[in-house]
């Protein structure tokens, strides 16, 4: 199934949540993570309607997971994953804007499968990671990256508000370890990886983070960017594209933003 958040332009209402069925959306009364059901109503839809389809309490970050990105940036294999944060406020959605922070001189795009949680999770059992999970979309891990070597951590240069691009929707039923990831910036290919070269998969990962700490319903994980990461400036379209790996695999579809510095009137938050 496929889920989405609307947000209609030219309506008065709130946004909400809706399972998209071809040109209808039937309207949920609550977010799919939450076990919402159709309300019996059903709207037509068109991209623009498109919000954010996430409200987690925590974006749970996993780095260097592909081995050629670790290389690429001159770090080591992790030999357990390297976790960190993103704040919900880094949200942005289908369509709206990376506003560069002054602070930064390098700002890359990180593309990403992201992993929406359906069930909680607490020290889950390998086995029965998956059964955690509601869904999957398409994630940009955007990254300050001369503040995140400044720093010696990851806070500042990957939490700017709107560094966490997400959608357009959540697909259900796909095979996680069967996709390929790309960002492509003004339709040049950046990244273009597999998620078979993941060193963690999802199941691993949601397992290993539920250790750590309580997975909540709608919480997402970031798996890990492949190589290519690259900068963007001001002007720039980023497509994260997330393509099923071969013909008879189920992809999610592809997320554009728009780049702007900040003060040019951006669609942000």
């Amino acid at each position: 199934m496929r889920f989405a958040r609307l947000a209609p332009p030219d309506q008065d209402r709130p946004a909400f949540f809706a399972r998209l069925d071809g040109a209808a959306a039937l309207v949920l009364d609550a977010p799919p993570w939450l076990g919402g059901k159709t309300t019996g109503e059903a709207v037509a839809w068109t991209d623009i309607d498109l919000a954010c389809p996430v409200a987690p309490t925590k974006i749970v970050c996993v780095g260097r997971n592909y081995a050629a990105h670790a290389q690429e940036l001159g770090n080591d294999v992790p030999v357990e994953p390297l976790l960190f944060l993103k704040p919900p406020s880094a949200l942005i959605g289908p369509g709206q804007s990376i506003v560069l922070p002054p602070e930064s001189q390098r700002v890359e795009h990180e593309a990403e499968l992201g992993v929406i949680i359906g069930r909680r999770a607490r020290a889950v059992r390998l086995e029965d990671a998956l059964d955690h999970v509601l869904g999957y979309t398409c994630l940009g891990d955007i990254t300050a990256r001369d503040l995140q070597r400044k720093d010696v951590q990851f806070t500042r240069g990957k939490g700017f508000d709107t560094f966490c691009p997400v959608g357009p929707w959540i697909e259900t039923a796909l095979d996680p370890a069967a996709l390929r990831v790309r960002a492509v910036v003004n339709s040049q290919v950046r990244q273009d990886g597999m998620t078979a070269q993941m060193i963690w998969g999802v199941p691993e990962l949601v397992a290993y983070i539920s250790r750590v700490m309580t997975l909540e319903p709608g919480d997402v994980i970031a798996t890990g960017t492949p190589q290519g990461v690259g900068p963007i400036v001001s002007g720039d379209e980023l497509v994260i594209d997330i393509a099923g790996a071969t013909a008879e695999a189920r992809g999610v579809g592809a997320l554009r933003v728009s780049v702007v510095a900040r003060g040019d009137g951006a669609s942000g938050r």
